[in-house]
């Protein structure tokens, strides 16, 4: 009985050291990255890039070695912009499979942003964008597994808890969604963008997870792809806004996110949280199984600040984000609520013809009136990824995964 009673002492006094330190490395954190910001600030595109830093110099220490590796290949692989024909622009999806030379162009391509791109969740689709006139990077989509909860994106189809349980397998997000140099320039976030809405991403689905069956019901679906989300890297976003091409929504706003999630939690600050609760034996830590995604991630930054009594409020970050949706089936949110038993494609166009209104809508004449796009080397391509201030405006979303609200 003594003996037990000492370990169990031992027990109480190692947990509560542990949380002594990890409450001032929080403070810490926490006052180093956001104390200095003022409530006017928070809107500004500069604010949010500073919130991402941390975690974008945890990812380029953690790919320093795919940069030492692959970047040359990466400088090869982007245009100059003497070598781009606006007119000429066509672009193709090249599908991005697990350990290829591929899959580390993408990973790289994606560390030029200053905003740090998830690796996603679940299900993915991952396709390069090249362009056929020169073989060159024009951008990357990425989609993946979407978070249960999205009030923006749930309000809009209008269903229940149940009808969202049986049919968001029928849904995808695109947690990255952007051009590079020098496309970006020439507004290539809204050519990338769009072609989401194309025959050619709908067949990758259904050839890829059409026959899947559910990880947690065991249930087989027969998913088809009806809608794509997406939110905004930084508030208002001037990329998904107005793509519109005659009559046809690629993508249309439906509302703001509340400003909650995780991306200003470190990785290596996230990891002393689930510590601190795998040391009290809180199921919360090991909950990380498929199916759980970005919200067990979120449950355990909520549950390891509210028993460290520093309130759960702290995964309220405050920046919202504008959230989109792409309805591939013009029925889409009448097929998921469950009033229409078969999606409807019959207007969904091919990659080709997307393309080249995308062109003539946007590339064209974004060329002749900025056509300081020929000024842009491979070369400087290692400037954004090496510097702390790298930018991507004009076409990334970028995101980190984590808000669900």
């Amino acid at each position: 009985m003594i003996k037990k009673a000492r370990a169990r002492a031992s027990q109480v006094i190692e947990v509560s050291a542990y949380e002594a330190v990890l409450k001032r490395k929080i403070r810490r954190h926490f006052r180093r990255r956001y104390g200095a910001q003022s409530s006017e600030e928070t809107g500004a595109k500069a604010t949010y890039r500073a919130a991402h830093q941390t975690q974008r110099e945890e990812r380029l220490h953690k790919n320093h070695a795919l940069i030492t590796k692959r970047l040359p290949d990466l400088v090869d692989r982007i245009a100059d912009g003497r070598e781009v024909d606006p007119r000429a622009v066509q672009p193709r999806l090249v599908p991005v499979l697990a350990g290829t030379l591929e899959a580390e162009l993408f990973r790289l391509a994606g560390l030029s942003w200053s905003i740090p791109v998830s690796e996603g969740f679940g299900r993915r689709l991952k396709f390069l964008v090249v362009d056929e006139q020169n073989d060159k990077l024009i951008g990357l989509i990425a989609l993946g597994d979407p978070v249960f909860n999205l009030g923006a994106r749930d309000r809009t189809i209008g269903w229940g808890v149940r009808e969202r349980e049986q049919r968001l397998a029928n849904v995808l997000d695109a947690y990255v969604l952007g051009s590079l140099p020098p496309y970006n320039l020439l507004l290539g976030g809204k050519l990338v963008a769009c072609l989401i809405k194309t025959k050619d991403v709908a067949r990758a689905f259904a050839e890829k997870y059409g026959n899947t069956r559910g990880v947690i019901s065991n249930a087989n679906k027969s998913p088809r792809l009806v809608m794509v989300t997406t939110t905004s890297a930084m508030g208002r976003s001037s990329v998904y806004n107005r793509m519109r091409i005659g009559e046809e929504k690629f993508f249309e706003s439906v509302g703001f996110t509340q400003g909650y999630g995780h991306f200003h939690v470190p990785d290596a600050l996230f990891q002393d949280l689930r510590t601190y609760l795998l040391r009290k034996n809180d199921p919360y830590a090991n909950g990380n199984r498929f199916g759980q995604g970005p919200n067990w991630k979120l449950r355990v930054v909520r549950k390891s600040m509210d028993e460290l009594g520093l309130g759960g409020g702290l995964i309220q970050h405050g920046f919202r984000r504008e959230a989109f949706i792409c309805s591939l089936a013009s029925n889409a949110c009448s097929f998921l609520r469950g009033d229409s038993k078969r999606p409807n494609f019959s207007g969904l166009r091919d990659l080709q013809t997307v393309s080249k209104l995308c062109v003539e809508r946007w590339v064209i004449p974004r060329a002749s009136r900025r056509p300081e796009f020929r000024d842009w080397r491979p070369h400087h391509i290692r400037r954004l990824i090496n510097s702390e201030s790298a930018d991507h405006s004009g076409g990334a979303s970028g995101r980190v995964r984590g808000n669900s609200n």
